[in-house]
């Protein structure tokens, strides 16, 4: 799914729908408001950050606050990054990797294990927030396991869990690095991560 087109954005005032136990800093929350033009619904927690600090893709509950089933476990939300995953949608990238799976067993076994890899992670997500699990059949995300659909929640799918996704790692491959052109909402990022700063004063 895709976040706003616009690279830059002030971070508005954001309050987003209660869910349990959820863990996202109010500038996180902010920033994500920011990158989708709406405060975030659903939200539970920061599952990838860009290498400029900010989000760019969270876990959402499984369920809304009122109820609803809401299939997309992790959201890609920066919108540099979701503007390059459509340009490659728009050029026909789904029907290629389509096609692959049609004459690359080893390909459809790990896109089947990504398909049973965010099922599990969904119905563990659900019940951490409290809610009940998506029934059988509830797609998984993105066209799995078995089809293309959506290059957004591939990448989605492997950003969160690096090695997941087969061919979320295909299409991080064939984006490139998006952020190289800056952080994707008007504000400063969070404070680097003590030992990363120490890892590069090593270098």
């Amino acid at each position: 799914m895709a976040a706003a087109d616009a690279a830059t954005a002030d971070v508005p005032e954001a309050v987003p729908e209660a869910v349990p136990e959820a863990d996202v800093a109010p500038r996180d929350v902010a920033a994500v408001a920011a990158q989708l033009g709406r405060p975030p619904r659903g939200l539970r927690s920061v599952a990838h950050r860009c290498p400029c600090g900010w989000p760019d893709v969270v876990e959402t509950a499984p369920r809304l606050p009122d109820g609803t089933p809401f299939p997309t476990l992790y959201y890609l939300t920066c919108p540099r990054a979701c503007a390059a995953v459509g340009r490659l949608e728009a050029a026909g990238t789904m029907r290629e990797l389509t096609a692959r799976l049609a004459g690359e067993p080893g390909l459809v076994r790990a896109y089947a294990a990504a398909h049973r890899d965010y099922l599990a992670r969904r119905d563990a997500a659900a019940r951490a927030a409290g809610v009940e699990p998506l029934p059988p059949p509830t797609q998984s995300a993105g066209g799995m396991p078995d089809r293309v659909k959506c290059l957004h929640a591939l990448l989605a799918h492997e950003l969160a869990v690096p090695g997941a996704n087969p061919l979320g790692r295909e299409v991080a491959r064939m984006v490139g690095p998006w952020w190289l052109a800056g952080a994707c909402v008007g504000v400063d990022p969070p404070p680097e991560p003590a030992a990363r700063r120490r890892g590069r004063a090593d270098e």
